[in-house]
């Protein structure tokens, strides 16, 4: 049977500090902005976001818009609110350097916001449990929101299929996952083309190996509106033997996000395609405790993505400890439909989650 939606966990974690932010020479990025950054063939990590993509990023939460947390809030929530944008601002100019930002790439000049799900499992997400049309229909009301709620930045939708499927028994193989066939991948490539949008492939490998499930995705990832997600949750290479994905929180290494990082920027070479995107599941500090060694390149962008569920004091907890204080490049924020809202409060909104810095660019909706 396909596993539930992730469960959070959240434990508390030291922040280390961040590179100082570089220059180096200038190139063009898609939307003729000039990016500051080295030669994309260079030293990665060692150039630093035009100051256009830094103020998308790092724009002050009063800049944002007049409102706080909604009426209704509690108090809770707002100390927690309060303490996240503090960290936040105090991240601005201590963020890591980045690659160059190359023709083609989608961050930092648009925002994504994706669907999540498996479309044969109503409990992992809106792309199981609705109809097509009405699924497709959400999106594009939950991408209108976001434009609304944030003009200055382009609103590219997608959806975020979990490719290969963390299972509750072994299998044949051992290796308690299900790989999903062409049939759905191309189900779901065809939904994001028909609205002009990407598609996310996600690997959840249970006792399987990120050497052993990214080969087989490659002939997807080949087009250029296709990218990348790697769930820590899910990734039980580092336990016991036999230990079902779910009963304990996976992890993953910064070394196989870099082997990650590496295989798509060879493809990315050698095929002649605009950036990938990887994006990469957090919630705990252990699931990748050795983030600050992960190296984006000019060839693909990494997002950290708040994966957690709960009330918005714990949201607000999560991004501020696992992602502010852990910088990689880019951010994420999650929001669950259901798990969000168990506590009686309503889901977080835009404008609460735009004052957030650095303000997430992919937003992920479950």
């Amino acid at each position: 049977m396909l596993l539930a939606a992730n469960m959070i966990a959240l434990a508390g974690c030291d922040g280390r500090p961040a590179a100082t932010v570089a220059t180096a020479d200038s190139t063009k990025n898609a939307t003729g902005e000039v990016a500051r950054g080295t030669d994309p063939d260079g030293a990665q990590g060692a150039g630093a976001y035009d100051s256009v993509a830094h103020s998308r990023m790092f724009r002050s939460a009063d800049d944002t818009a007049t409102v706080r947390l909604n009426p209704g809030r509690s108090r809770h929530d707002e100390i927690s609110y309060s303490a996240a944008i503090r960290a936040g601002r105090k991240a601005v100019a201590n963020w890591p350097a980045a690659p160059a930002v190359l023709s083609g790439a989608i961050l930092p000049q648009y925002r994504i916001v994706a669907y999540y799900g498996n479309p044969h499992s109503k409990k992992m997400g809106v792309l199981g449990e609705y109809p097509e049309q009405e699924m497709l229909s959400m999106l594009d009301n939950t991408a209108a929101l976001w434009r609304k709620a944030d003009p200055s930045t382009p609103v590219i939708p997608a959806i975020h299929l979990v490719a290969v499927v963390a299972q509750g028994y072994a299998g044949p193989d051992g290796q308690w996952r299900l790989r999903e066939g062409p049939d759905t991948i191309e189900q779901a490539y065809r939904r994001a083309q028909s609205r002009q949008g990407l598609l996310f492939l996600d690997v959840q490998a249970g006792h399987s190996t990120l050497q052993q499930e990214l080969p087989l995705l490659l002939r997807y990832l080949e087009r250029p509106d296709v990218h990348l997600g790697i769930d820590p949750e899910f990734y039980m290479h580092y336990k016991r033997e036999g230990i079902r994905p779910s009963v304990k929180v996976g992890q993953m290494m910064s070394t196989d996000v870099n082997y990650v990082i590496q295989v798509l920027d060879q493809l990315a070479r050698e095929k002649n395609l605009p950036p990938k995107i990887l994006v990469v599941h957090r919630f705990r500090a252990d699931m990748v405790p050795d983030a600050e060694n992960i190296r984006p390149t000019p060839r693909v962008q990494v997002v950290m993505h708040m994966d957690g569920w709960g009330p918005p004091w714990l949201k607000f907890d999560s991004y501020k400890d696992y992602i502010v204080q852990h910088p990689v490049a880019f951010t994420g924020f999650k929001f669950f439909y259901h798990n969000d809202t168990k506590s009686g409060e309503p889901m977080l909104t835009e404008l609460e989650v735009l004052q957030l810095l650095p303000r997430p660019l992919y937003l992920q909706y479950q």
